[in-house]
């Protein structure tokens, strides 16, 4: 056999991957054609490989026996609808296309273990993953497919990416809108649940920050990026009350520069005002003093405002490494 199933013999020898098209016939896959369908060994041709000239094809081998296909099945369907039109993915029951998948093993994809995902680009084999992978991991994999195809990114992560800028260029009322709606499409993602909170808080609606936070999916709860957001909600509700009580606190330091409890009420309403630098200080001050003050509340707050303004942020960084030098010089 030296062709794949369903294309015309080629007049010259070659790669069973060749270009089916090399006598100078141009790829005219449908414009319109649903974005998951059922292949048979009859359509291969014109399901994946005619349609890869112009888009990124995933192939799903299964059969009716594996359980593990049944898992993947919905959750790769629903990534595929989520990219709109930026992949197709056509199901191929090996069971039912014997022959197809006898001639596909002959070139290598690895179909005596199934579930296997294919990926065709321009007529050729991109990439492949073999397993159940969970939701996440399949995203990474198109999105990794839509890189090396030129094609962007998937339109949620194109939204979450503009949220971001949005929310660095002091728009968030607009990143709050774009964080929604990568949520419209990704109910489950951290990253936009954690935005969406933190946009709440910056136009100062403690309520619906609130409301957006009990909305978060259980799942997904102790995620970095809605724990974060989380701890600067309470950071934010704490510092409101210092906030108020500054000028009292600020007294109370003039009179006993050592009322660490004064001072810690300081660093928290410093941090709601968006002093990071001076915030930290404040703590590091109480930690250089007395690093085990009511039990470590010092370090423990100092900590808290790490994780409310990112472990990469460059407040978090600098103050971090002053902690490091007071803590094992």
């Amino acid at each position: 056999m030296d062709h794949i199933i369903g294309q015309q013999a080629p007049q010259a020898s070659g790669s069973l991957m060749q270009d089916p098209l090399a006598q100078g016939q141009t790829a005219t896959p449908q414009a319109s054609a649903p974005l998951i369908t059922d292949g048979t060994q009859a359509t291969f041709m014109q399901d994946v490989i005619e349609a890869s000239r112009s888009i990124p094809v995933l192939v799903d081998f299964w059969a009716d026996w594996c359980g593990p296909c049944k898992q993947l099945a919905p959750v790769l369907e629903k990534v595929v609808t989520a990219a709109r039109g930026k992949v197709r993915l056509v199901k191929i029951d090996i069971e039912a296309n014997r022959a197809l998948a006898a001639q596909l093993t002959q070139i290598g994809l690895p179909l005596q273990s199934i579930p296997m995902v294919a990926v065709f680009w321009k007529g050729q084999i991109l990439d492949l993953f073999q397993g159940a992978l969970p939701e996440s991991e399949i995203k990474k994999f198109v999105e990794g497919v839509l890189k090396a195809a030129g094609g962007g990114t998937l339109p949620a992560t194109e939204l979450l990416q503009e949220a971001t800028v949005a929310m660095e260029t002091n728009q968030p009322a607009h990143a709050a809108e774009l964080f929604s709606g990568v949520l419209g499409e990704e109910p489950e993602n951290p990253k936009a649940w954690g935005g969406l909170i933190r946009a709440m808080l910056a136009l100062d609606d403690e309520e619906a920050a609130d409301a957006a936070l009990a909305d978060v999916p259980e799942k997904i709860r102790d995620t970095p990026e809605v724990a974060g957001a989380r701890a600067a909600l309470e950071l934010k509700k704490e510092g409101r009350k210092a906030a108020q009580e500054m000028e009292e606190v600020r007294a109370r330091l003039a009179t006993n520069p050592q009322d660490h409890a004064a001072r810690c009420e300081l660093a928290t309403g410093l941090n709601v005002a968006g002093k990071r630098e001076e915030a930290a200080d404040e703590l590091l001050s109480i930690i250089k003093a007395d690093p085990n003050w009511n039990e470590g509340a010092a370090k423990q707050q100092l900590f808290r405002f790490f994780e409310a303004w990112g472990q990469d942020d460059p407040a978090t960084l600098a103050a971090r490494r002053r902690l490091s030098s007071l803590l094992f010089s």
